[in-house]
């Protein structure tokens, strides 16, 4: 059955409360996650992604979720590494702006 390409943020944070094997990115720039970062997640800014896409192989077999802003770029990301040959690759809809609101509020939204 094929991973659906978007996956809220319950379930990725109960995935990672779990301790689930899995890869989380934050795609955004260096400047925005100086601002506001989840915990665990890896910084791989979108605008590097194909110059870092080798850091993803360690992990092809396992689920990659992607966040950013809003859920947007982590999108465009997700369906570029499905491309690449990442088919468990997805966005967290909504991105870390409704993680802060829903989440964890002491992260800064911007």
């Amino acid at each position: 059955m094929a991973v659906p390409i978007e996956i809220d943020i319950t379930a990725t944070k109960s995935k990672l409360d779990a301790g689930e094997a899995l890869f989380f990115v934050d795609c955004r720039e260096p400047d925005e996650y100086a601002v506001a970062k989840i915990d665990g997640a890896t910084l791989i800014p979108m605008s590097e992604l194909a110059n870092r896409v080798a850091e993803f192989q360690p992990h092809a077999n396992k689920p990659i979720i992607i966040h950013c802003h809003h859920g947007g770029r982590s999108l465009r990301v997700a369906a570029w590494l499905r491309q690449q040959g990442y088919p468990q690759a997805q966005s967290m809809a909504g991105g870390i702006d409704q993680w802060s609101q829903q989440i964890d509020s002491t992260i800064p939204r911007y």
